[in-house]
């Protein structure tokens, strides 16, 4: 059962929003110069090599039981391999921008898998109208006029893309919640070398060995793999198992804002006033499930 949450809880949730909210710039950095498999693969074998040092010094062991190595390769493929890849490519297509507020979805996602997944957490009224109208939001979002568009061909396919991210990061929180215990960073390194199992040889096949990157892309694949990769998955795996998905799924509220600025100081992205409106609503309707009418017993 989630449990209260604790004054380290909310700062490693602060953290990780700043976190995650700098990776969409990140990655559109990382295009410059590498493919979208390998701006994934390289993102989550760098931070796969980040948490299993930081394990061995720690003297972490890696545990051998069967389930939780059958959970870790489903947190392996939904927290990292696919929505990664699925951010990298959409990327090409969409601003940084719109990438990080699709993001916003996510706690709707949660929201509904873990009222049939997770103990203590079922949909009560608030939180269902909370969920609906978060829906409308992303609604919005995904329409015409949100962000400037990029003018490519693929640019709604793209969009629907990162939502279908947000979707993934939601299955892969509620696969953590569901974990049998174990050591957040064990977890973390298992689950991480089962992503890079997947998309190493995946982009070695389609893309080949890739060509030298300048340093500016190269730096932002090396802060992607050090920071929103391999951090960023210890402090989610000790906020989900400690907290519950939905408590982390608050990260949203500023992993969008994080994402905007950023992307309007340094890649000098346009916005539309009405992203205000698709923003505006989606976090009421998170304000809505999270109320205290929201948070009571009943359920649907």
């Amino acid at each position: 059962m989630p449990s209260t949450p604790t004054l380290s809880n909310w700062i490693s949730l602060i953290t990780l929003g700043l976190i995650w909210g700098a990776s969409f710039l990140g990655i559109a950095i990382a295009l410059e110069g590498f493919a979208p498999l390998w701006v994934a693969a390289g993102r989550i074998v760098i931070g796969a090599l980040t948490l299993t040092a930081t394990a061995a010094i720690l003297g972490i062991r890696i545990p051998i039981q069967r389930d939780i190595w059958i959970f870790a390769a489903a947190m392996g493929v939904f927290s990292s391999a696919l929505p990664f890849f699925l951010l990298s490519w959409s990327q090409q297509h969409v601003t940084s921008g719109f990438a990080g507020i699709s993001m916003a979805a996510i706690p709707l996602f949660v929201l509904g898998f873990a009222h049939f997944l997770v103990p203590g957490e079922q949909l009560s009224n608030a939180k269902a109208g909370g969920f609906m109208l978060g829906l409308l939001g992303v609604g919005v979002l995904i329409g015409p006029g949100v962000l400037a568009f990029t003018g490519s061909e693929l640019e709604t396919l793209a969009r629907l893309g990162c939502l279908a991210a947000a979707l993934s990061y939601a299955v892969g929180s509620i696969v953590t919640r569901r974990c049998p215990d174990v050591h957040p960073m064990a977890f973390g390194v298992l689950a991480l070398w089962v992503a890079s199992a997947i998309m190493l040889p995946a982009a070695l096949v389609q893309e080949g060995v890739p060509a030298m990157a300048g340093p500016r892309p190269a730096l932002a694949l090396l802060f992607l793999g050090l920071l929103p990769t391999g951090l960023a998955t210890l402090l989610k795996i000790s906020i989900i198992r400690s907290a519950g998905p939905s408590f982390l799924a608050q990260v949203n509220y500023h992993v969008p804002v994080w994402s905007v600025l950023l992307g309007v100081m340094i890649l000098s992205e346009q916005l539309s006033p009405r992203i205000l409106l698709a923003l505006g609503i989606i976090i009421s309707g998170l304000m809505v499930s999270r109320s205290r009418f929201g948070q009571r017993k009943q359920t649907i």
